[in-house]
C-alpha cells in the first residue's frame, strides 16, 4: 500500500467519559400488613398488589446467546414506552410493572426487531422468552454499516438528498429518498432522513414512524436517537428522552449532543445539578460548536442557586449572538426573576433556546464537515483584565524547556477512530486502529528538537486507513518554545476559560519568511516533504502557564500537492507520575480534519496508560504494552532504571 505521511500534532477524544447510569423504575415500595378492617385491603395496598416483577430472557436461534447490546423496552397498548432496559447476561429485569396488557419490543444490532404481546394480572414474577431472528446480510449490513454499505448510486442520492434537505427543498429531497429506498429497502439512513424530510414538512407523525423503523433496522442509530429524543423534549416528555439518549451515550459517549440534550431533560425533572454538569460536559466535548449548551448551563447554574454566574454568562452569549432571541428571553426572565423558584416561563424560555438554536438540533444535515477557522470568531474573554503578552510567553515557554529537559521518552496505547468524509460531506462508519505508542522528544542540536514516533515498535504505515499516517502529536505545542516562537505573530486577546479554568487567550499565525517548522506533508514515504504554515489560537493556564488547548488551521491551502484544508484541536491535562512525583502535561484529547489528494477526512486519537523515561536512564526499550485495567488517563508510570 502507498503511504502518505501526515506530521501532524494530534491527541484524542476526550478520554475520561463518564457513565451515565440513570433509574430505569422507581423503587419498590415498601410492603405493608393488609389492613383486616372490613375483611380486605385498604385501597392503598390494593393498589399496591397490582404491580409486578417482569423478567424478560433473550436469546438467538436455536437458543444461541445474543452478542453485544440488547435493548428491551415495555410497551403500552397506546404505543407509550413504559420502560427500557439493557439485558445483562440475556436477561432484562423490570420492576414495579403494573397490571396491564403489553409488549415487550427487543433490539439487536444484526438481528430483526422482535415483539411479543403478554399480561400481567398478579403481583407476582412473569417471565417472557423472545427469541431473535438474524437480519439477511444485506440487511445487517445496512442497519450497522449505514451509508458505507450502500451501493454508490444510493450513496449519491442519499448525498443529494441531503443538500436538498439543506436548503429547505422537500419536494427535491423526496424523489431522490425515493430512489435511495428503492436501492435500499432496508437502510437506516434512509428511514432517518425521509423522517427529516418529514419533520420539515410538519408531520411529526410521519416523522416519528420513520424514525422508529431506522430503530428496528439499526438500534444504535445516533441520529436517529438524537431525533427522537429531540422530538420528546420537545412534547415535554423528559423521561421518555432519557430512555433514547441512554441509548445514545451508549453508542458515542463522545458527542455534545447527546449530552446537551441530557441537560434539557434533567432542566425539565428539576436535576439542576445533573443538569450543570450535563450541559457543562456538552461544552468541553464540542467548544465553539456547542455554543448553544450556554443558555441551558446559565439556566442550570441559576435554578442551583447560582444566579450572578448564570446571568454573567447569559449577558456574554447573548452579546456573542445577538440574533438568538430566545436567549433574550431568558437572560430577561432570570433577571427579573428574584429566586432560584423555576418558573413555567423560564422553563419554556430554555425550551425554546434549547430547540431551535441550529447547533443545537438534533437532526444533523450540516453541509460542512469541517469545523470553523480560527480566524471566523474570537471566544469572548474576561472584561478588564490585562495580559503581559512577553510574561506569558515566557512562562509557557519555561515549561516547555523543563519538559524536554526532564522527559526522554514517554509511552501510551492509541486508538484512533477514522472516517471517511464523502463529497455531501457524509461521513462513513468509524474504523479504529489500537497500538502501542512511543515519542522520544531530543535536542539534537542547539535550536533544534526532534520528535520522533514509534507504533507497534515501528512506523505501522500500512495500518492507517487509506494509507495517510498522522504523526506528530507532541509538537504543536513547540509553537511558543523559546526556539520556535519568535517565527509567529503572536497576540494575547485576554483571560479566557477553558474546560471552566482560566487562561490566556493566545493567538498565532506564522510570519512570512519565517521557516514553518511544526507541520509538514510528505506524499510517499521516500517522497519530499512540504511544511505548511500554522494559524491557530491556544489557551493557556492563569495558574501554572501550562498549554490546555489548541486549536489550528492552514495559513493557506497548497494547491500544489492538492492539501485544500487542515483543523486540529488538541486539549492537553495532567498526567501523574507517581514514582516520579510530578505531574506532566502531555496529549489527552484532539480531533484532526484535512482534505488532502481528494481524500476528506476525520479522525480521533485517544492515549492511555502513559509510562515515563526520564533523560537519565539508559535502558533500551521495547514496543509498550497496554496495561490491564489501566483506562484513566490522569494517572501514569514510570519505568524502571
Amino acid at each position: 500500500m502507498k503511504c502518505f505521511l501526515v506530521s501532524l500534532a494530534i491527541a484524542s477524544i476526550a478520554l475520561l467519559q463518564p457513565n451515565v447510569v440513570r433509574a430505569q423504575q422507581p423503587s419498590a415500595p415498601g410492603l405493608q400488613t393488609p389492613s383486616q378492617r372490613d375483611g380486605g385491603f385498604s385501597p392503598a395496598v390494593e393498589t399496591l398488589y397490582m404491580y409486578a416483577t417482569v423478567e424478560v430472557n433473550v436469546q438467538g436461534p436455536h437458543g444461541s446467546a445474543v452478542t453485544g447490546a440488547v435493548y428491551v423496552s415495555l410497551i403500552k397498548d397506546n404505543g407509550q414506552v413504559l420502560m427500557t432496559a439493557m439485558a445483562e447476561g440475556s436477561k432484562a429485569r423490570f420492576a414495579n410493572v403494573p397490571k396491564s396488557e403489553l409488549t415487550v419490543q427487543v433490539m439487536a444490532s444484526g438481528f430483526e426487531t422482535a415483539k411479543k404481546t403478554f399480561q400481567v394480572l398478579d403481583n407476582g414474577e412473569v417471565k417472557v422468552s423472545v427469541d431473535l431472528q438474524p437480519m439477511s446480510d444485506k440487511e445487517a449490513a445496512a442497519s450497522d454499516r449505514g451509508i458505507a454499505a450502500l451501493s454508490p448510486k444510493a450513496q449519491k442520492d442519499i448525498g443529494r438528498a441531503l443538500e436538498a434537505l439543506r436548503v429547505n427543498k422537500a419536494s427535491v429531497a423526496r424523489n431522490y429518498l425515493e430512489a435511495a429506498q428503492r436501492d435500499a429497502p432496508n437502510s437506516a439512513e434512509v428511514e432517518y432522513l425521509y423522517g427529516v424530510y418529514a419533520s420539515q414538512m410538519n408531520d411529526m407523525n410521519v416523522a416519528r414512524s420513520h424514525w422508529m423503523r431506522a430503530l428496528k433496522l439499526n438500534a444504535s442509530h445516533l441520529s436517529t436517537l438524537l431525533a427522537v429524543s429531540q422530538d420528546l423534549l420537545h412534547q415535554r416528555k423528559p423521561e421518555e428522552a432519557v430512555t433514547y439518549l441512554e441509548r445514545a451515550v451508549e453508542t458515542e459517549p463522545s458527542s455534545w449532543r447527546v449530552h446537551m440534550l441530557l441537560a434539557q431533560a434533567d432542566l425539565f425533572q428539576g436535576k439542576h445539578e445533573d443538569a450543570v454538569k450535563e450541559a457543562g460536559r456538552a461544552m468541553e466535548l464540542g467548544h465553539e460548536r456547542a455554543a448553544s449548551a450556554q443558555p441551558l448551563l446559565a439556566d442550570a447554574l441559576f435554578e442551583n442557586g447560582e444566579k450572578d454566574r448564570a446571568i454573567k454568562m447569559l449577558q456574554d452569549y447573548v452579546q456573542a449572538h445577538p440574533a438568538d432571541a430566545n436567549a433574550t428571553k431568558l437572560l430577561e426572565t432570570l433577571i427579573n426573576r428574584p429566586t432560584a423558584a423555576h418558573s413555567a416561563s423560564a422553563a419554556a424560555a430554555t425550551e425554546e433556546t434549547a430547540n431551535t438554536t441550529p447547533d443545537a438540533a438534533a437532526i444533523e444535515v450540516a453541509s460542512n464537515w469541517l469545523p470553523p477557522d480560527v480566524d471566523e470568531k474570537v471566544p469572548p474573554v474576561e472584561v478588564g483584565a490585562a495580559c503581559s503578552l512577553d510574561e506569558v510567553l515566557r512562562k509557557a515557554g519555561s515549561q516547555l524547556e523543563t519538559f524536554i529537559h526532564d522527559v526522554d521518552r514517554f509511552t501510551a496505547t492509541e486508538t484512533l477512530t477514522h472516517q471517511s468524509v464523502n463529497k455531501y460531506g457524509v461521513p462513513s462508519s468509524p474504523e479504529k486502529r489500537k497500538f502501542d505508542y512511543l515519542v522520544s522528544v531530543q535536542e539534537v542540536r542547539t535550536g533544534f528538537l526532534s520528535v520522533t514516533e514509534y507504533r507497534n515498535g515501528g512506523g505501522a504505515q500500512g495500518e492507517f486507513p487509506d494509507g495517510i499516517v498522522t504523526n506528530g502529536l507532541p509538537a504543536t505545542v513547540l509553537v511558543f518554545h523559546p526556539y520556535y516562537a519568535p517565527n509567529y505573530e503572536m497576540t494575547c486577546e485576554g483571560l479566557g476559560r477553558s474546560n471552566g479554568a482560566l487562561a490566556w487567550q493566545i493567538h498565532f499565525r506564522q510570519k512570512q519568511g519565517k521557516p514553518s517548522s511544526i507541520r509538514s506533508y510528505q506524499p510517499g514515504i521516500h517522497g519530499p516533504s512540504y511544511s505548511v504554515g500554522l494559524k491557530g489560537r491556544a489557551w493557556i493556564s492563569a495558574d501554572n502557564y501550562q498549554i490546555i488547548r489548541m486549536e489550528t488551521d492552514l495559513v493557506a491551502p497548497m494547491p500544489q500537492i492538492r492539501l485544500l484544508a487542515e483543523h486540529t484541536e488538541i486539549e492537553y491535562g495532567p498526567v501523574r507520575f507517581e514514582k516520579a512525583g510530578v505531574n506532566l502535561w502531555l496529549p489527552q484529547s484532539a480531533e484532526v480534519y484535512f482534505a488532502w489528494l481528494g481524500h476528506q477526512v476525520h479522525r480521533r486519537h485517544s492515549f492511555s496508560n502513559y509510562l515515563l523515561f526520564g533523560v537519565d536512564e539508559k535502558q533500551r526499550i521495547a514496543a509498550p504494552k497496554e496495561t490491564a485495567g489501566a483506562s484513566d488517563a490522569e494517572s501514569g508510570q514510570t519505568a524502571e532504571p
